[in-house]
């Protein structure tokens, strides 16, 4: 084998057209062709291949040669982490900065009732990195429960119970204020199973009522964000989490004049939504 050849879904996820995931969904639908033949799931490719996602070429780069941009998205309740509904709903995507060349590709996903941080991408391969249960990302987040939480509910929930989809466990929990029906917990999970954390409070028979995430890894949400707004993480916190991910650190491209330009605009047009106030003073982990 080619020392210098590379798996194709890798490829085209640093080329960010999507989660090395996404990536091997549009190689087995047949979608991805090399050098005018259908691609398939397991193919490896050189820089001199010719390369086409649904008929429109590729331009491959190297490792050495891309760039990675990360943004921080403030996600309010309702908003769907999807590309398009079917029913119209409003969608995480519609937001954010638009990309020439380029897509943004989210870091895990929050459902519907879930605020907070949501992390997105031009490197499909950080993304993968980030998201994948071998790599261990801390993601934590702020629960407002309803019901009478006791020693033995927290005790249980960090030991491990056993849900529909196998076992799951907080690897820390800490009260953060409040009191009755208000009462504030700060939870972390190392996983992002569908709903697992409303899934492990509600094993307990108690209610979450809110859920906002504030933070992913090293990347806490902060104020440069509010509900409904996005900003863009500096060269050393991208650094930070190509770390995490166990990559090698990229360039972040400054912006071009026309970037800048349609940045702004479309900062402009996407006005905060109202968020949920915050449980009380921020804590440093």
């Amino acid at each position: 084998m080619n020392t210098t050849s590379e798996k194709l879904q890798k490829v085209l996820a640093r080329a960010g057209f999507g989660s090395r995931r996404e990536m091997e969904t549009a190689i087995s639908a047949g979608r991805v062709k090399v050098n005018g033949q259908v691609a398939s799931l397991g193919d490896r490719i050189e820089s001199r291949d010719r390369v086409s996602l649904d008929d429109r070429p590729v331009n491959l780069k190297t490792a050495e040669e891309s760039t990675r941009r990360v943004i921080m998205y403030n996600k309010p309740e309702g908003e769907l982490c999807t590309r398009k509904d079917p029913e119209g709903r409003r969608t995480v995507f519609e937001r954010l900065p638009r990309l020439k060349g380029e897509r943004w590709v989210a870091v895990g996903r929050l459902d519907i009732n879930t605020s907070g941080l949501l992390l997105f991408t031009t490197d499909g391969e950080l993304a993968n990195r980030l998201m994948h249960p071998s790599t261990e990302v801390e993601r934590e987040y702020a629960v407002r429960v309803m019901g009478d939480v006791t020693q033995a509910h927290i005790k249980a929930m960090v030991e491990g119970v056993m849900l529909d989809d196998g076992p799951a466990h907080f690897t820390d929990v800490q009260e953060f204020g409040g009191e009755g029906i208000n009462t504030w917990f700060h939870v972390v999970i190392m996983e992002g199973r569908n709903r697992e954390v409303r899934r492990l409070w509600e094993s307990q028979e108690l209610t979450v009522s809110r859920l906002k995430r504030v933070r992913y890894g090293n990347i806490f949400l902060d104020k440069r964000a509010k509900a409904g707004e996005w900003t863009e993480l500096t060269q050393a916190e991208v650094d930070d989490l190509s770390t995490l991910a166990g990559l090698e650190s990229r360039k972040v491209p400054e912006l071009t004049p026309d970037e800048k330009n349609r940045w702004s605009r479309d900062k402009r047009k996407r006005r905060p939504v109202q968020g949920m106030r915050k449980p009380g003073p921020s804590r440093k982990r």
